[in-house]
This record gives C-alpha cells, structure tokens and sequence, in this order.
C-alpha cells in the first residue's frame, strides 16, 4: 500500500518533468535586426552616416552638433564658415570622433574633403557638388555621401541625390539605409 502511495504522488512530478512534448530548437534567424528612425538633435546638429564594423556595407546613423564639444582626430573643430547641409558634409569627412571609433564606426571617406562640398535642392532632388573624385569611392563611401546628404537636405530620407565631383558623377541615387 505504502507503494502505491509513493507512486501516486510521483506520477505528477514525472508527468510534469517529461514536459508538453515540445523539443528544444536552435536559434531561428528572422530577418534583419530592428531599426530605429533617429531625428537630428535640433536646428545645430547634423545627421551624419558611419558604416559599422559589424558589417561592411551597414550605415550607422549619428547626431552630431554644429560644434562637437570634443575634438576630431585630436584637432580643433572649427566650422569655417559652413552652415545647414555643406556643415553636414564637413562633420561627415572628418570621420568618427574617438567614442564613435572605439564604439565601432568608421568611415570610408578621405578625410578632409568636405571643405569644398556644396549642397543644394532643387526640382528633382538633391544634388551635391563637391572638389574630389567620387567615382572610384566604395558602395559604402558612396553610401555615407548620399544618406548624409538627403538627411541633411530634406526630412525624407528617400530623397534622389546626385553628387557631383571632379572627375564624374554619382547617381541619380537613393539613400539604401
């Protein structure tokens, strides 16, 4: 009898040990990871693309003031008269500040090469005039011009960008971020 009470009271207990009858599975890829639409911090701020280590063509959006409190690459940031949208392309040339950096990003642009960088709206987009080669640039460095540009022009990032350079021209384009 003692037997049999010891047995009702563990058939439960093993009923619940051996589970529903689900088996454990591997992780299930779905997808692309989440994204986050990210809004320039206010009328002194511009919204500048990286491309991420983690991957070779994921662009990184990022929020940079009109006079970062920190200096790029060790040197003083001086905005040299630029305002609006050709700001946006100086900060983007001068690449990832030391944070960004050590957080991952990088650029694909030389640096330096948004001094002489215009950009203006017109009819049928934006169109981007700047004094360097742009047709010998990477997909990602191509990539970084665009997506900052449209998001310095305009609030949609889908805009059509043209850049112009030196030696030829890019686009019409969109911005794939």
């Amino acid at each position: 009898m003692r037997g049999g009470r010891l047995l009702s009271a563990l058939l439960p207990v093993l009923l619940l040990a051996t589970g529903c009858g689900i088996r454990a599975t591997d992780v299930v890829e779905a997808g692309e990871p989440a994204t986050v639409e990210v809004a320039s911090g206010g009328r002194r701020s511009a919204l500048v693309y990286f491309v991420s280590s983690s991957s070779a063509s994921r662009l990184m959006p990022v929020v940079r003031t009109m006079s970062p409190p920190e200096s790029v690459d060790g040197g003083a940031w001086t905005d040299n008269g630029l305002s609006g949208a050709s700001a946006a392309l100086y900060l983007l040339f001068q690449g990832p500040t030391r944070a960004e950096r050590d957080s991952g990003l990088r650029s694909e642009l030389p640096t330096g090469g948004g001094l002489n960088a215009a950009i203006e709206l017109s009819s049928v987009g934006v169109k981007v005039t700047i004094g360097m080669p742009v047709t010998g640039l990477s997909e990602a460095a191509r990539q970084q011009l665009v997506c900052t540009a449209a998001a310095a022009s305009t609030a949609d990032r889908t805009e059509v960008v043209t850049v112009i350079g030196t030696e030829g021209v890019i686009g019409p384009t969109h911005c794939a971020v």
